[in-house]
């Protein structure tokens, strides 16, 4: 896209690179509106929080379960001086399946504060993630909670492919939690993670966490 399409395209009060994001989740989810969960105070003005917004949509496929998508981790607004960049920002957004749990409320807001924890992880340390990273979530992913779920794997969204913006290449990332053993055994054979993963699609191919799992 030339400057001079884009200027045609988009005006500044344009969200240009969240107006992308939206494109296949509307194809995902026609007719749902997600709930959508913003920081009370952006972070450019001093807010504690890095994302602009996570959206929470309610997917019946597989089995039902809440489906989590972050906005900005990705350039989202108007900026000419990001156009035809090779990677938006830091050119993927995160996701998250979760199937729902006894003691959640009707939609939980505990992987909202583990989605925003990850993103001060890479504001703060220039450090990004990739398909088959992984890292432990020190503790439960759910806090004070009885769960073998306390480290998570990062894949590709099994329904979001890859869209390229006009500020450049995003990927959808989703975390998918995983068991104490299995992360202590990805820290000793690094190799494995893709293998942990085919793993895990066989009877989930969602790749929807599940707290109860063993």
């Amino acid at each position: 896209m030339t400057l001079e399409e884009y200027k045609k395209e988009f005006s500044e009060d344009d969200a240009v690179g969240w107006l992308a994001i939206d494109k296949p989740l509307e194809a995902l989810y026609p007719n749902q509106e997600p709930k959508h969960f913003a920081p009370p105070l952006h972070y450019m003005l001093g807010g504690e929080d890095p994302l602009d917004g996570i959206s929470i949509y309610e997917s019946k496929k597989q089995t039902d379960h809440f489906h989590f998508v972050t906005y900005g981790f990705s350039e989202l607004y108007y900026n000419e001086e990001k156009l035809d960049s090779e990677f938006s920002k830091w050119g993927f957004e995160l996701t998250f399946r979760l199937k729902p749990f006894e003691h959640d409320s009707e939609t939980p807001a505990w992987p909202i504060a583990l989605l925003q924890n990850i993103a001060k992880y890479v504001f703060s340390s220039g450090n990004w993630f990739e398909e088959f990273h992984y890292m432990p979530a020190n503790g439960p992913i759910r806090l004070d909670t009885e769960t073998e779920i306390t480290a998570i794997l990062f894949v590709n969204d099994p329904e979001l492919e890859k869209i390229q913006t006009p500020h450049g290449e995003v990927s959808f990332l989703q975390i998918v939690g995983i068991t104490t053993a299995e992360y202590d055994f990805l820290k000793e054979n690094p190799e494995t993670a893709e293998e942990l993963y085919h793993k895990l699609k066989e009877n989930n191919p969602l790749l929807i966490t599940d707290l109860t799992r063993k």
